[in-house]
């Protein structure tokens, strides 16, 4: 188990996720992002459009993701 934060993965704040995998995190932050984009959290939406602004191609989003995940993967394992 490891735990990062919303904004080690882009967000805006400071609520942690706790999960066995990447993919498993990624999917609790980006719903958690959408949750607060949907509530109107200026913070959040702006991170989200810095975000989108970045992503301008396949190749920068698998470049984004190949960074988060091996920032995921160095954190040390919770578990016991």
């Amino acid at each position: 188990m490891k735990t990062m934060t919303c904004k080690q993965l882009g967000g805006a704040c400071d609520q942690t996720f706790k999960a066995n995998t990447f993919d498993e995190i990624a999917m609790m932050v980006s719903k958690h992002a959408r949750e607060m984009v949907q509530l109107g959290d200026a913070a959040h939406i702006e991170a989200m459009n810095a975000m989108r602004n970045s992503m301008t191609s396949q190749e920068a989003m698998n470049s984004w993701m190949d960074e988060k995940k091996k920032a995921f993967d160095s954190l040390p394992n919770e578990n016991g």
